[in-house]
C-alpha cells in the first residue's frame, strides 16, 4: 500500500524557489524508490505573499499549512520591504508561521562534509569528527516577549525577554530525548550570571535532566560557548539554548562547515513540523544559478524527525538517499562551495 503525505511547500523569496525546487526533486526521488506518495503544493509567504495577497502570511497559506503533514520552507526576505511597516515585512510572515504551527524546538545539525573541509576557515584537524546538534527554543524569548516597541517618539525602544517553566521544560525534553539517540551529552547555554531569565532556564533544565540519568548535562555561559564552538567544536554533542542565543550560535556554527547554504533545520512542536535550510534569501544572487541547494536537500532529509514519521531514514543527513537510492541524489561533487560564493547543482536520476 502506497503511503501518502501532504507537504505544504512555501518557496518564499530570493533563492528560496531555486533551492526548494531541488529539494522537491530529492523528495520525489526518495518517494519513488520507497513507494511513498508526496503531494507537494506551493503557496506564497514573505515578500511573495505581500506581492500576491498584500500579506507576508496570506490566508490561503495559513489554511494550507494547517492541513499539511509537514511544511517545507525556502527563505524569506526582500530589501525592497526593509522599511515597510512591521506587519508587511517578510520576517513577520515567518514569525507568524512559527506561531501558528506551535513549533517550539528548532533542531540544527552541524556536521562537516569531508569533501568540503577546505571550505571552512578553520584548520582541517579542528573539524575532523565534528557532529553537533543545536536545539533552540523557537517561540519565546526576546522575539516574542511583550511589551515591545518604540517609545518617546522613537527616541527609546523596549523588548522583553520572558520565559516560563513550561516553555523551558518542553524544549529541554526534546534536547534530552535527542541526546539519547546521539552520544548522551547535553550542554545547556545561558547567561545565568546576569539574567534572571537565564537563572530560571538553568534551574529548569537541571530539574528536567534528573529524569534522564543516562544523559550527561553541563552548563556554559553563552560567551564561553561561542568561543568554544570555534576553538574546540568536537567537545560538543548537543547544545540546548533559548531563542536569541540559539539564533546567533547556529549561524556561528556555519563557519565550521563553510557556508550557511550547507545547513538544514527542523522545527518541531505538537503538530506539523517546519523544515527549512537556515540560509537567507540572498537576493543578490537570486536567478543566477549560483545558489547552493545542499542545505535545502539536507532539510528534506530531516523529515525523518516529523512526528508522523514522514520519510524516516529515507534520506540521510548529508542529503543522499539511503537503502538503495544511492546515486539518485548526489551532492558529493560540490567541492566548489565556499563561504562567500556558493555554486553547486544536484544530480538526479
Amino acid at each position: 500500500m502506497v503511503k501518502q503525505y501532504s507537504i505544504a511547500v512555501l518557496p518564499g523569496d530570493g533563492i528560496g524557489p531555486e533551492v526548494i525546487a531541488q529539494a522537491e526533486r530529492a523528495l520525489e526521488a526518495a518517494g519513488e524508490r520507497f513507494a511513498i506518495e508526496f503531494t507537494l503544493r506551493r503557496f506564497p509567504i514573505g515578500a511573495a505573499g505581500v506581492a500576491a495577497a498584500g500579506d507576508p502570511f496570506p490566508e490561503e497559506t495559513r489554511a494550507a499549512v494547517a492541513r499539511a503533514d509537514a511544511v517545507l520552507l525556502g527563505a524569506v526576505g526582500d530589501p525592497s520591504l526593509d522599511q515597510a511597516p512591521r506587519h508587511l515585512r517578510p520576517e513577520f510572515g515567518l514569525l507568524a508561521l512559527r506561531a501558528q504551527l506551535g513549533v517550539y524546538a528548532n533542531l540544527r545539525p552541524v556536521a562537516v562534509f569531508p569533501a568540503l573541509v577546505d571550505r571552512s576557515p578553520l584548520k582541517a584537524d579542528r573539524l575532523e569528527g565534528v557532529d553537533v546538534l543545536i536545539v533552540r527554543e523557537l517561540t519565546g524569548g526576546l522575539y516574542y516577549g511583550e511589551p515591545r516597541g518604540r517609545e518617546d517618539g522613537g527616541a527609546s525602544a523596549v523588548n522583553t525577554l520572558r520565559y516560563s517553566v513550561v516553555e523551558i521544560q518542553r524544549v529541554a525534553r526534546v534536547a534530552f530525548e535527542s541526546a539519547r539517540q546521539r552520544r548522551g551529552h547535553v550542554t545547556s547555554v545561558d547567561k545565568a550570571n546576569v539574567l534572571e531569565v537565564s537563572q530560571l532556564w538553568r534551574e529548569t533544565v537541571t530539574r528536567v535532566g534528573r529524569d534522564y540519568p543516562d544523559v550527561r548535562l553541563d552548563h556554559l555561559y553563552v560567551d564561553t560557548a561561542a568561543m568554544r564552538l570555534v576553538a574546540d567544536p568536537r567537545a560538543f554533542d548537543l547544545l540546548l539554548t533559548e531563542n536569541t542565543f540559539g539564533d546567533i550560535l547556529s549561524d556561528e556554527a556555519a563557519v565550521l562547515v563553510g557556508s550557511l547554504g550547507l545547513l538544514p533545520s527542523a522545527s518541531l512542536g505538537d503538530g506539523p513540523g517546519l523544515f527549512e535550510p537556515i540560509h537567507g534569501s540572498a537576493p543578490d544572487i537570486a536567478g543566477r544559478d549560483l545558489a547552493n541547494p545542499i542545505g535545502a536537500i539536507a532539510t528534506v532529509a530531516m523529515l525523518r524527525h516529523a512526528g508522523n514519521g514522514i520519510a524516516r531514514r529515507r534520506v540521510d543527513r548529508r542529503g543522499t538517499a539511503v537503502a538503495g537510492v544511492g546515486s539518485a541524489i548526489d551532492v558529493s561533487h560540490a567541492k566548489s562551495v565556499g563561504p562567500v560564493k556558493r555554486y553547486a547543482k544536484a544530480h538526479h536520476a
